[in-house]
């Protein structure tokens, strides 16, 4: 597939980081199956000492490409999911007791949107409090079409929690991912809901009526301690702000099926003039036309890995009115045309 440009180095101090949990729990999934961890190291821009160090920050971006590496090499297409479930939730840290600590749901929902930037800062969440309750997701610096083992983590987590601090086999009304995928069922039977896939939103919501549902492990003199700790962290680091490419490209994805992803939309969609939009992102070292061009690529890629999207469908979501010009297209980025590309055995058929 095209390489994507890389962005100017002054924009590279800027990028969103996070405490590298999920990571040190793939690796430890990894090394027990006698996995070779360093190529998956390198190519993941990661070092042993990073995934070692429990203090050691990790790049976001960084943190989805290990995540990917390890579940191909695990053949393990769940593996944000697995890991999920099978660690302890106080390895959180202090988000963890300060969604613990609190008295009730809804309060534990909102502290948790406000503070989650302490462990992930290429991950906003909000509370959805209204005749609903949950929690959106929306991704900062990071784009979005990369991830899909960190997201099913974090949800997975939430609703964990949200269970063994309530003591209630709590069930979503509604689970909606943006990543496309074939149906699990391991997935629906853990959440006891169907889940949408290639949606317009990340988000996961619960009936109104568990919005008050005591937790187990209230405490409010701790909660009120460590609300404290959190609001003095996120005084002392501004929020990363990471690549503009990456904003340009979370807007654009769901957009290409609807041949609605042009600069000026996107400019708009972002709130600045298309002036601003050509400068900033020639600032990183990018043309409109290359980013969509490169982005159709590496999605081109992901839908056929993925292996359950008919052809068709894949030049539909890529903003193609007929196969015969995303097959050209492809056929420019591979050398190959998608059908000869699943038929070499690279991609799942």
């Amino acid at each position: 597939m095209r390489q994507r440009s890389a962005p100017n180095s002054h924009h590279l101090d800027r990028v969103p980081r996070a405490t590298g949990g999920i990571s040190r729990l793939a690796y430890a999934r990894a090394k027990a199956a006698g996995v070779k961890l360093e190529p998956i190291l390198d190519a993941a821009d990661l070092t042993h000492d990073q995934i070692e160090n429990p203090r050691a920050q990790i790049k976001v971006l960084d943190q989805i490409k290990f995540l990917n590496l390890v579940a191909s090499v695990l053949d393990d297409d769940l593996l944000g999911f697995h890991l999920a479930q099978a660690y302890d939730l106080r390895d959180i840290g202090l988000l963890y007791y300060v969604f613990s600590s609190s008295e009730v749901l809804i309060d534990a929902l909102h502290r948790v949107a406000r503070y989650s930037s302490i462990v992930n800062e290429g991950v906003s969440q909000k509370c959805i409090d209204n005749d609903s309750v949950g929690m959106s997701f929306g991704y900062v610096g990071v784009s979005r079409h990369l991830d899909r083992h960190q997201i099913e983590f974090w949800i997975t987590s939430l609703v964990r929690t949200c269970r063994q601090l309530t003591g209630l086999r709590l069930l979503p009304s509604r689970l909606r991912l943006t990543h496309r995928r074939d149906r699990k069922a391991e997935l629906s039977d853990f959440f006891g809901c169907d889940v949408e896939y290639g949606a317009s939103v990340d988000e996961i919501v619960f009936p109104h009526g568990i919005r008050h549902s005591p937790l187990v492990g209230a405490d409010p003199y701790l909660n009120k301690l460590l609300i404290s700790y959190c609001e003095e962290a996120i005084a002392r680091s501004a929020r990363s702000r990471g690549s503009f490419q990456s904003s340009v490209e979370n807007a654009i994805v769901p957009l290409l099926p609807h041949g609605k992803a042009q600069a000026g939309e996107i400019a708009r969609r972002l709130g600045i003039s298309q002036r601003t939009f050509a400068r900033r992102l020639s600032a990183e070292g990018l043309t409109f036309s290359e980013l969509l061009e490169n982005l159709r690529s590496e999605l081109a890629g992901r839908y056929l890995a993925d292996g359950d999207l008919a052809i068709s469908q894949i030049a539909w979501l890529l903003g193609y009115r007929e196969v015969g010009s995303f097959s050209h297209a492809f056929r420019r980025w591979t050398g190959k045309t998608p059908r000869e590309m699943t038929q070499s055995g690279l991609f799942k058929s």
